[in-house]
């Protein structure tokens, strides 16, 4: 093989490989993002049937506070892990626990 082409090859691949590795990243904004909505209008839903003094649902709101920050500085795997715990705790003060 001469020389341009194997260098043409290399850089394709590459590139290639750069952009496999930005679309988990993606992935997990995505996932951060719509996981919030979802949690929030959980929270709202949760605060509308008088679930909003209770313990767990302070703990959901604090959490989903903490993910938002999160969200802004790029951390999605800590969004998405708060993301998750809020939204346990959403449904426990929705069982009264």
């Amino acid at each position: 093989m001469n020389r341009p082409v194997s260098l043409l090859i290399s850089a394709a691949f590459c590139l290639g490989l750069g952009s496999c590795g930005r679309m988990p990243h993606m992935s997990q904004a995505e996932a951060c993002a719509s996981g919030l909505d979802r949690a929030f209008t959980e929270l709202d839903d949760a605060k509308a049937k008088g679930f909003s003094g209770t313990v767990s649902w302070v703990k959901a709101a604090s959490l989903l506070s903490a993910a938002k920050v999160q969200q802004q500085f790029e951390k999605y795997p800590n969004c998405i892990d708060k993301v998750h715990r809020a939204r346990e705790y959403i449904r426990r003060a929705r069982q009264g626990v």
